[in-house]
């Protein structure tokens, strides 16, 4: 009787250590690219070099973050980017500076790289921000490096926040993309603006 007893007992301890090897899937997310740019010819006879896009050590990894208040972030366990956000933000600005038509080239940036403008950026925040309301935030800021002159000749900072529909991931990550893809429209449109007031020769 007392064997029996220590039997049952000890079942659901075996059944509950049975189900604890099983491992929750990770979710992985991205962002949108532009359509393949089709060959046209360009505005500018620019061929232009998309750099490095900088930032924190979580942005050069791959958990999607959240920021409870002014001073403390946190990542999610089973939910992540599948590339760093500062190499989707790259990726994206290539394929949207290309896919405008106003450019000879765009390429990114590496040892053997033609070209005479480079444009180069920094991440400061691509997160999921937690309050009465989530948004989505993104906030980064990029620089136009002239390398003949080695002079910075433009600039521009972009900081805003999407209104999340819901708390699950997949709202966040589409609103992050929408204002990322905002941010991004910036960029293209201020580079254009600066190149149509600052006519230059083949580069």
């Amino acid at each position: 009787m007392y064997r029996m007893a220590r039997l049952v007992l000890l079942l659901p301890l075996v059944l509950g250590l049975s189900g604890c090897g099983k491992s929750k899937p990770i979710h992985y997310y991205t962002v949108q690219l532009p359509e393949a740019p089709t060959l046209a010819a360009s505005t500018h006879p620019v061929s232009l070099l998309v750099g490095t896009i900088g930032g924190g050590p979580l942005y050069r990894d791959t958990p999607i973050i959240y920021r409870v208040g002014p001073n403390q972030i946190g990542v999610y366990q089973y939910s992540q980017w599948a590339e760093p956000p500062v190499e989707l933000i790259k990726n994206k600005l290539i394929r949207l500076l290309s896919a405008s038509g106003d450019y000879q080239s765009v390429a990114a940036f590496g040892s053997n790289s033609e070209g005479r403008f480079v444009l180069r950026g920094r991440l400061y925040n691509f997160e999921e921000v937690d309050g009465a309301n989530i948004a989505g935030l993104v906030s980064m800021e990029f620089e136009l490096y002239d390398r003949t002159s080695g002079k910075v000749v433009w600039t521009h900072y972009y900081s805003q926040s999407e209104p999340v529909q819901s708390k699950e991931i997949p709202s966040v990550v589409a609103a992050l993309d929408a204002n990322l893809n905002r941010g991004l429209k910036e960029v293209a449109d201020g580079l254009n603006q600066f190149f149509s007031a600052h006519p230059v020769g083949k580069s």
